[in-house]
């Protein structure tokens, strides 16, 4: 059983929705973040390596990538690994696009924790970083647990 309720999910969901609409004057979707995203954080990652991580169809990332370079957010240079691919690297346009978007973001975590009292603002970060921390890991490690959960088809529950 879920305690949560997904209220995690829930919560960055509507965060979303409002970083997109905020951010929408710089002509970029969703998707396009996350492309984004995983570029900044993996500089000269190839479009194969990016469609792998994210779990997207090649073409879409193509035609993401492909975008992104119009608009200025990245930029391609030669695989010398590879004649084929290219790596993708992010443009100081891009890092710019990430700190709105971060900035967006921090106003309205800000704003929605003003409801709680200072004791209970520390409290809950703290056990938010643990959760972070042990999400992390598990990413990191490419999801050993989840996916035997998920073979298993049970739901876990702790005591």
């Amino acid at each position: 059983m879920d305690l949560t309720k997904r209220k995690i999910t829930k919560i960055a969901r509507e965060v979303s929705k409002f970083t997109v609409r905020t951010l929408r004057e710089d002509g970029i979707g969703t998707s396009e973040f996350d492309v984004l995203h995983v570029i900044r954080k993996n500089p000269g990652i190839t479009q194969a390596e990016v469609s792998k991580r994210l779990g997207l169809d090649k073409g879409a990332v193509a035609r993401q990538t492909a975008n992104l370079e119009a608009k200025g957010y990245l930029q391609r240079s030669e695989n010398p690994a590879d004649g084929r691919s290219r790596l993708l690297y992010a443009t100081s346009k891009a890092d710019a696009l990430k700190k709105s978007k971060a900035h967006v973001e921090t106003n309205f975590y800000e704003w929605l924790m003003e409801g709680l009292a200072e004791p209970d603002r520390r409290t809950f970060a703290a056990l938010l970083d643990t959760l972070y921390q042990r999400c992390k890991a598990e990413s990191k490690a490419d999801f050993p647990e989840m996916t035997r959960r998920m073979e298993e088809g049970t739901a876990h529950e702790e005591a």
